[in-house]
Formats: structure tokens, C-alpha cells, sequence
């Protein structure tokens, strides 16, 4: 990955090529996960090898026709009749827009109306894609035989000036959240310490009927990856285990659509009330959230068979949990314009000091290789000046933000029906806020020690739960080698590792299943799924910690700044104030030894080294590089 791009990941071949005196492969077919092509590289006839999204397919078979009823004051023809009164209109009809407030056009509506402007079926011209994406490097390979780029440059591989306009459609039109309970355990960090947190919105797109041809963004579940955060912002770590949880978020028939942080301060009156920070006469969004998100929507490109690049724009939404006018909490939902995520790549513009501009960079910056390579091309953008006319201004140094994003609603269902139901398990990486997903707090929500059959099925349907069990690697996972949308996984537990040594029928994909019972809650799949060995070792493996307590690790102080008071509600006094701490979040600590199985007449009959060894199956979590177990230097005695 550079910049934001991928390399095109094989070589398509013709069915008349001949490799080694046999057929070579058909041409291959790019699917909605496979690596898009580099940037600029364009393909031939992207609409025989591109595969979307069944969703843009689905939406491309569809006209968009939006019907109007019989106009009685106009139309003067019976009810079979057709006039221009009552004749559907277009998907991108303006007048309808406008009345609707419906204020960008989705991003099939868009495709149908640039597609009617380049292709004339009836004039018998070749067919031309509807979209291009913009692109602002220096092009490489020029035909025109001088040096690459930095050592020459010429009118055919330089890029030619941006003249900045407002993006008049959104590839995301909605973003819903399936539950208020999803956003509000994601604020809870914030009301429990004073401090900003970021996540990564994991759901699915449907379709949004309520904008012609629109495409809505559901929320599921946030994951909250490591960080360090502060009262003023978050400082993310290293996520080591996305690959890994993108593909259980696969499995349960989810992906990454978004990122979300808060950016919330107590307003200090006892009420509950926060600051509002953006509004229409400081910022909205932020040059440094700009930038942050158009890198992230530059990893998650759209695949398309409309574009003679085989992509653009992206799904990637971009959401804010801040504070609005009335002091409430409230959520603003963005997406950057393909500009800006192409200004992004190209290196042409940095986050300035003043968060409602953003800078241009300058040619004789020097990069991290101490030579010039930076083209900047001349970019210019479009306002109304003092006069109200419609001028054309230099952005350099600077130009404002507004140019850079679109806006999209948000919401929550009227009938909440969320993929995960069963709530109480801790979130991840939430040490340094006193909680932690440990064995003891998994085998309570699993009702380890409860030997009765539930009828309501197993207690699993949470996403933060099924990312603890993944880390256990207790559950088999079939056909690993052939399915290349399963990620790289950890070593599996050493009983299911012996297990799956055994030669005999294939192994049962033990997880799959689990995500399956997770999110279709079906009873049948939940009697199946505990007969499987994988769940009877996960059981083996959280027994002694279901005797066991949780133990509450040890909790930051809570950082205030100025006014900054306690949480979101209740009328909490404030703590006193602290200084940020930025180390990194101190690891789990491992729980007290776990008591011995008692007999029946109230002795002990457990031997000390067997209890030793169901406490390591139980709390090895956190393995060292040298390969021993040591407990974390936080730990109480």
C-alpha cells in the first residue's frame, strides 16, 4: 500500500495468449475485495472485468424513474395517458431535489446523469465511461521520451490546474446506526474519563429509498482500536490485529464503512450540557480531520466498472460526536470530496494552524529524501466576493476548508432490529479506563458455570465478545489455505492444535458458525454450535475463570481541562484536575490463582500443579516475544 494506492495484484491474460505451449488463464475479473489497479493505470473495458458491489449492481439495473401522479389541473388525457405534467422525472432531476432538500445527488443518480451527456446509443458511437477520477501527479512512462520525473517534465505528463468546486454528489447518502445503544457505549469512555476516543464503524450499505437511487451506511458495531487518548484529541497506536478483525467482521456479513471520534467538553453547568465547538462561524471540520479522513477513504476504494480506472471515490464515511447549538450531544456525519483525497495522495496540501484552512504545500519543501519531487500544479477556487460576484481566487497559501467535504444525514431505525443484542461485555483496548475484556467477564455473559439448557440460545451475539473469543483461537477455522478472504491468524490454542493434527473428515468451521449464531440468532445453529469440540475447549479454557472475580485494573485519573466538568449527564462534580498522560495503556493483569475443585466433604482434591496449569489456559494472554509468561509489572499482588 503507497499513499493510498494499491498494485494491481496479477496480470490478466487473453484466452488466445500461450504460456509454456498451453492455454494461458482467462482474462481474470476484479472483484469489490480484490486490490484495484495503480493510480492512473487504466483498464480496457473495465466493465467485462471490474466485479462491484451486488449493491451497485442491483442499483445500476435500475432506472431511477421517479413517478408523479396525475396532475388535475394540468393534464387533459385519461388515466392511461402520459403528458409532461405527470411524466417521471429523472433521478437527478434539480426541481425535485429542491424540493425534497435533498442537497447532493447520490451517487447513481450522478453515474445515470454524466453517462446520458458522454453516451448517444442512438448515434452509434463507441461507448465512452461515464467517470473519470481527477488525478494531480506528474504522469509516469511519458511517450514523449525525456527523463522521468524529477529530471524532466513536459505538457503531456504534468498535471494541469485544479480550479476547486464544491463536489455536487456523495457516494454515502445516510448513516444509521442500528441501536442508540451502539453510540451510546462508544460516549461512555468519554463520560467515564473526561477524554476523546476514536473508533471504526463496522455495518453493511443498502439501499436508501428515501434519495433516488441513494445508498445508506448501517452501523453494527464500533471497534475501538489502540490509543492514547487526551482531552484535546487521540493519539492512535499501532493496530496490529485489523486484518484479523476485518475478517470476523466478514464472516458476520460486515465491513469497515467508516471511522468515528468524539470531540466533547463538559459545558460545566451540572445538566449534562457540552460546548458547542463547531459551528457556522468558527469550523465544521478541521484541515488535520480532512486530511485524516481522505488518507482512510484512499485505502478503501470503490470498484466500479464505469471508470476507466476501475474505481472511484470511496464508501468510506467519516462521523463526529460533538456538541450542537442547544448543548446537546449530537452526531455530524462527513464524507472528502475525491479532490481532496487525490490532493491528499499527490502531497499537495498540509493541515494548517488555523483548522477552518488548508494550506498548499510549496514546491521547494524538501521530502524525507532531501530532493525536490513535488510538482504543484496551480490551483484555484471559486467564491462570491464582497460585490456578490462570482470571482476566481488563488489558493495559495491557503484556501478554506469547505471546498474539501460533503455533508450526509444520519439517524436511527424506528424499529431498532441490531445484528448484536446481548450487551455487558467489556470493549477492547479500555485498560486505561479501568476496564478490560478478561476470561472472568467472558464466562459471565456465557453462563459458564450454568449447567442448564437455555431456551433463548447461547448469550454471543456481541462483536467486542466474538473478538475476545477469536484471540482464544479455541474455535477450528476450515478451509484457511483455499479462502483467500480469511486473514493471517494467530497460533491456535495447543488442545485444538492437537485436535486438528487427527487425520479424518474435514474440521467444521466452528467460527463461521459462532458469527452465524451471533447475528441470525437461530436456536437450531446454537444447539449445533454447542456440540462442536471447538466450544466444549473454549468452555474448558473460561472454567477457571468463571470461579474467579473480574478484576478491576487500575484506572487513569481522569483528565479535565478548564471548564470541563463530569459526564454527560447526571449534574457529576468534576474531579480535580490532572495532567495528560501519554504512555501507552497498561496491560491486563492476570487474575488471583483460581481455587481448587472442592470434594464433597468440603476437602481439597485438585493437585497444585494442576491448578497451575488451568490458570496459564485460562490467563495466557499475554504472551512475550522470548516466549514466556510473566505477569504485567501493574499487577497487585
Amino acid at each position: 500500500m503507497t499513499n493510498g494506492h494499491s498494485e494491481p495484484k496479477s496480470q490478466a491474460f487473453s484466452v488466445a495468449s500461450r504460456l509454456n505451449g498451453r492455454p494461458a488463464p482467462a482474462a481474470g475479473v476484479l472483484s469489490a475485495d480484490a486490490r484495484v489497479p495503480g493510480p492512473g493505470e487504466r483498464i480496457r473495458n473495465p466493465w467485462e472485468v471490474v466485479k462491484q458491489s451486488e449493491l451497485d449492481d442491483r442499483l445500476d439495473k435500475l432506472d431511477g424513474k421517479i413517478k408523479r401522479k396525475l396532475d388535475t389541473k394540468m393534464c387533459r388525457h385519461g388515466p392511461k395517458g402520459m403528458c409532461d405534467y405527470c411524466q417521471p422525472l429523472d433521478p437527478f432531476n434539480a426541481g425535485y431535489l429542491a424540493e425534497k432538500k435533498i442537497k447532493y445527488l447520490s451517487y447513481h443518480s450522478f453515474l445515470k446523469k454524466n453517462n446520458s451527456e458522454k453516451n448517444k446509443p442512438e448515434l452509434g458511437a463507441s461507448f465512452i465511461p461515464p467517470l473519470v477520477e481527477p488525478y494531480f501527479r506528474v504522469k509516469k512512462d511519458c511517450p514523449s521520451g525525456h527523463p522521468q520525473w524529477p529530471d524532466g517534465i513536459c505538457s503531456k505528463c504534468q498535471p494541469s490546474a485544479i480550479t476547486l468546486q464544491p463536489q455536487s454528489f456523495r457516494t454515502v447518502d445516510h448513516v444509521e446506526f442500528a441501536s442508540p445503544a451502539i453510540v451510546d457505549g462508544f460516549i461512555d469512555a468519554w463520560r467515564k474519563s473526561g477524554s476523546q476516543r476514536l473508533g471504526y464503524l463496522y455495518g453493511r450499505y443498502v439501499q436508501y429509498d428515501a434519495v433516488p437511487l441513494g445508498v445508506k451506511a448501517v452501523v453494527e458495531a464500533i471497534y475501538e482500536p489502540p490509543q492514547v487518548d487526551e482531552v484535546d484529541g487521540v493519539s492512535t497506536n499501532p493496530w496490529e490485529n485489523q486484518e484479523a478483525i476485518d475478517g470476523l467482521a466478514k464472516l458476520c456479513g460486515l465491513e469497515q464503512v467508516g471511522v468515528v471520534w468524539t470531540d466533547l467538553l463538559d459545558a460545566g453547568a451540572g445538566d449534562g450540557s457540552v460546548v458547542c465547538k463547531r459551528h457556522a462561524d468558527s469550523y465544521f471540520l478541521s484541515s488535520l480531520e480532512i486530511c485524516f479522513s481522505a488518507r482512510l477513504q484512499a485505502q478503501h476504494p470503490k470498484p466500479t466498472k464505469w471508470s476507466d480506472t476501475g474505481r472511484f471515490g470511496s464508501n468510506f464515511v467519516t462521523c463526529i460526536i460533538t456538541g450542537n447549538e442547544s448543548g446537546e450531544i449530537s452526531i455530524v456525519a462527513y464524507q472528502m470530496s475525491n479532490e481532496a483525497v487525490e490532493m491528499v495522495r499527490a502531497d499537495l496540501i498540509e493541515p494548517s494552524a488555523e483548522p477552518e484552512t488548508m494550506l498548499v504545500r510549496d514546491e521547494e519543501d524538501d521530502d524525507a529524501r532531501g530532493g525536490r519531487t513535488r510538482y504543484i500544479p496551480e490551483v484555484f477556487y471559486r467564491k462570491v466576493n464582497e460585490y456578490g460576484a462570482n470571482v476566481q481566487e488563488n489558493a495559495k497559501p491557503a484556501f478554506p476548508v469547505e471546498y474539501l467535504f460533503v455533508t450526509l444525514t444520519h439517524g436511527f431505525p424506528d424499529e431498532p432490529k441490531p445484528f448484536f443484542r446481548d450487551l455487558g461485555f467489556p470493549v477492547e483496548n479500555r485498560e486505561a479506563l479501568g476496564e478490560a475484556d478478561q476470561p472472568a467477564a467472558a464466562a459471565k455473559l456465557l453462563r459458564v458455570n450454568d449447567t442448564r439448557t437455555s431456551s433463548d440460545g447461547l448469550k454471543v451475539s456481541n462483536f467486542h465478545l466474538l473478538c475476545f473469543i477469536h484471540g482464544l483461537s479455541a474455535l477450528s477455522k476450515a478451509s484457511l489455505s483455499t479462502a483467500p478472504e480469511f486473514p493471517s491468524l494467530p497460533t491456535p490454542h495447543p488442545a485444538r492444535a492437537r485436535a486438528n493434527t487427527n487425520h479424518g473428515p474435514p474440521v467444521q468451521d466452528e467460527e463461521k458458525l459462532l458469527c452465524h449464531v451471533a447475528t441470525q440468532h437461530d436456536l437450531a445453529d446454537a444447539f449445533q454450535l454447542r456440540s462442536t469440540p471447538g466450544w466444549q475447549t473454549l468452555l474448558m479454557i473460561l472454567q477457571p475463570a468463571a470461579a474467579s472475580k473480574i478484576i478491576p485494573t487500575k484506572k487513569r485519573p481522569r483528565a479535565t481541562a478548564g471548564g470541563q466538568g463530569g459526564a454527560g449527564g447526571g449534574g457529576e462534580s468534576s474531579p480535580p484536575a490532572a495532567s495528560r498522560s501519554h504512555a501507552h495503556p497498561s496491560p491486563p493483569r492476570p487474575p488471583p490463582p483460581v481455587p481448587a475443585i472442592a470434594s464433597g466433604d468440603g476437602s481439597s482434591d485438585a493437585d497444585p500443579d494442576e491448578r497451575l496449569a488451568k490458570r496459564f489456559a485460562a490467563v495466557r494472554l499475554n504472551p512475550r516475544h522470548d516466549g514466556r509468561d510473566v505477569p504485567s509489572p501493574h499487577a497487585r499482588p
